[in-house]
């Protein structure tokens, strides 16, 4: 059986409560937005992320040592996923509004690549594993 170092991350959300004068809503955001004192920052355990993986390596203790193995999408964080798959989406919507409209041909080439946009995006959505992997989901 094979070892691999597997590095897991989760993101754990920082506060902090702070009272500006401001004219307005917007402006005191602004000014919670640029303010870099988190001296008095407190950390919100109910809340953490999603745990996720951030790196795999072949063999015991090698992160960082040894070439990274390539992380099955499903493993990453959602919200990533979500950000990367957008991409593909977009690229099927706007190859499919083309002013000219789509040739048999290059329907015949776009139909199958949308279908399976459209059901990773269905899994990204629902929490599941990606259609065209085999491994299993990950543990919540």
């Amino acid at each position: 059986m094979s070892k691999f170092t597997v590095e897991s991350s989760y993101h754990l959300p920082a506060y902090r409560h702070r009272t500006y004068d401001a004219a307005t809503p917007a402006d005191a955001c602004r000014q919670a937005i640029e303010d870099d004192d988190w001296s008095a920052e407190k950390f919100d355990y109910e809340t953490a992320g999603e745990a996720y993986i951030t790196g795999i390596w072949s063999g015991a203790d090698a992160a960082y040592r040894a070439e990274s193995v390539a992380v099955p999408s499903q493993f990453q964080e959602t919200i990533q996923r979500k950000a990367d798959h957008f991409q593909e989406l977009f690229d099927q919507l706007a190859y499919a509004a083309q002013p000219m409209g789509l040739s048999t041909v290059d329907f015949d080439r776009w139909l199958p690549r949308a279908i399976v946009a459209v059901e990773k995006a269905k899994a990204i959505i629902e929490e599941r594993c990606d259609p065209d992997e085999q491994t299993e989901p990950p543990v919540s």
